[in-house]
């Protein structure tokens, strides 16, 4: 009996620095922005009027929230799917293939996750630059010859979004490609060589052998990935547009930032805020589901 209870304590004592710290800087600012949400306050004085769930309800009938909400999760469909779709296609190559190199090509598609996303989006909008310094405009300038009309990535309200896009998939691709090729490189050889016995193709291995022996890892690393969406799409907009043009390249966490610091409305933001949570936590939950199947055993 002393036995279970000094090791019962030891589990306590193990565990109570890592639960005071999660209590302290998660869940205690998590609740906060609850309670925050109910008020009319600008954040630097004192003076906080209860509202109750008004925020919520301007909320929904703000049309520039709306907006920034559905290039939200435009963002995160897009830049999910084909960021996911490419480096299982990229780690698939350099595992089952001879390839030369493999480990140069992982080195080269690992660089982005180096570099930060300030530096990332400045060089996209270099990339994106207009004028005859952007790289894709000079192409095609050349290509075309005279005559030829610049375009304004992250100036025309049509593409600016594509061109987030295009920026957030380049940074995360080599990050996932690694991680599935590390689940990879587990597969028996011997499951392969039986399913080329028995007349399969490698396309055929691909979808019956390798996708479903790494699928808890994609499960894992699409909730993962969605989230990081979430907070990295506010980087890459707040340093390539700043939410323009007109809006048309805003988030909601970016219009959470400009409510809080650039109209002072705190408490709005943490409305904001607080519908950013319970989306988090919904897409999170929903993949989950759709994904949950039984797992492999060999």
């Amino acid at each position: 009996m002393n036995k279970k209870k000094a090791k019962k304590w030891f589990v306590i004592a193990c565990l109570s620095p890592a639960m005071i710290l999660f209590a302290i800087f998660m869940l205690y600012p998590t609740i906060s922005i609850f309670a925050m949400s109910t008020f009319r306050w600008g954040g630097l004085s004192s003076n906080k009027v209860f509202v109750g769930l008004h925020n919520f309800q301007t909320l929904m009938q703000d049309m520039n929230f709306i907006r920034a909400l559905q290039n939200t999760i435009f963002i995160i469909a897009i830049v999910t799917v084909i960021t996911m779709a490419i480096a299982i296609l990229f780690a698939s190559i350099l595992v089952r293939e001879k390839i030369k190199g493999q480990n140069f090509f992982r080195v080269v598609f690992y660089i982005p996750n180096i570099l930060s996303v300030v530096v990332i989006s400045s060089i996209f909008s270099a990339i994106y630059d207009p004028s005859e310094q952007g790289m894709i405009n000079s192409v095609l300038s050349m290509l075309n010859g005279e005559g030829w009309e610049t375009i304004k990535f992250l100036g025309d309200s049509k593409i600016v979004l594509y061109a987030i896009v295009g920026a957030m998939i380049w940074q995360a691709i080599g990050y996932y490609m690694v991680m599935y090729m590390a689940s990879m490189s587990t597969i028996p050889e011997h499951l392969y060589e039986a399913a080329a016995l028995e007349g399969a193709g490698k396309v055929r291995q691909f979808f019956s052998i390798t996708l479903p022996m790494i699928w808890d890892n994609i499960r894992t690393t699409l909730t993962f990935f969605v989230i990081s969406t979430i907070n990295l799409s506010f980087l890459f907009v707040n340093v390539m547009t700043n939410g323009g043009p007109n809006g048309a390249s805003e988030t909601v966490l970016s219009y959470m930032y400009s409510q809080a610091y650039s109209n002072a409305s705190f408490g709005y933001a943490m409305a904001i805020g607080t519908v950013v949570f319970i989306l988090s936590f919904g897409l999170s939950f929903a993949i989950n589901r759709v994904t949950e199947r039984d797992n492999i055993e060999i």
